[in-house]
């Protein structure tokens, strides 16, 4: 039986490349967004002998266990990969985005990944040598300035990580996140209003880079997974220099 990965955010971005990395591979993916039409479009060209779409609001929890079950039918009751990639961006400083807007980002970036998990769980235990890869961000190495809520959700999936990377141990799940600075997709180059780091910092990133690094995560045994040498570098810096954190994200974020 081919090896399994069920991936939240499919229809774009991230998601996409993972979806055909993963399929052209040899495995079975588990396609699951809210954009119906980007599901279709990307499973013919997957073709349905290697897919399996399921439209899914990951805020949606009794949604979002019937769409796990509904895959894991196709892989006798087994996932080897779960890939919490799903998520939203709303740049600008934090007084201008609406509350509820501020509310869904955690909705989805937070309590999303929370849903997959405890959805996927019992398939994930049944799997020897199972994973959960979270996309993560380089903006969970201190807060960002006009990205607060995002960076804020990032580094709840950057603290959840190690606990759960701890306690699922013993079921021989690892757990892991892929930490990466902007990437090159709608969530960021179609945004209405973009953070001064976008221009300062650029965007760098391919999302197939990012697709391969997840494919590393899912074979491998690291907590966290960087993406660019902007992520490598940061995380260098704050731990060597922990006096500049606040002057060097400042001078990234704000100001012109």
């Amino acid at each position: 039986m081919k090896r399994s990965i069920f991936i939240t955010g499919a229809a774009s971005g991230i998601g996409r490349q993972t979806a055909l990395l993963f399929a052209s591979r040899g495995w079975l993916v588990g396609l699951a967004d809210i954009d119906a039409n980007g599901l279709a479009k990307l499973a013919r060209g997957i073709g349905a002998e290697n897919c399996r779409p399921l439209v899914l609001d990951v805020t949606d929890v009794e949604q979002y266990r019937q769409a796990v079950a509904s895959f894991v039918s196709a892989t006798g009751g087994k996932l080897d990969v779960l890939f919490n990639n799903a998520g939203i961006l709303r740049m600008g400083r934090n007084e201008d985005i609406p509350l509820a807007q501020l509310y869904l980002t955690l909705d989805i970036n937070v309590k999303g990944v929370l849903n997959g998990i405890h959805c996927a769980l019992p398939a994930l235990r049944a799997t020897p040598d199972a994973h959960i890869v979270t996309m993560c961000s380089t903006s969970a190495i201190y807060g960002m300035p006009e990205l607060a809520v995002y960076s804020a959700s990032k580094h709840a999936v950057h603290a959840l990580t190690e606990a759960l990377d701890l306690e699922l141990e013993h079921y021989g799940i690892t757990v892991s996140d892929v930490m990466a600075p902007y990437v090159n997709t709608p969530m960021v180059t179609a945004a209405s209003t973009q953070a001064s780091s976008v221009r300062k910092t650029g965007i760098n990133v391919q999302p197939e880079q990012v697709a391969e690094v997840v494919w590393k995560a899912a074979h491998g045994r690291k907590r966290h997974w960087k993406v660019h040498y902007l992520t490598h570098v940061l995380i260098a810096v704050f731990a060597m220099l922990p006096l500049l954190r606040r002057p060097i994200v400042k001078a990234m974020c704000l100001g012109r």
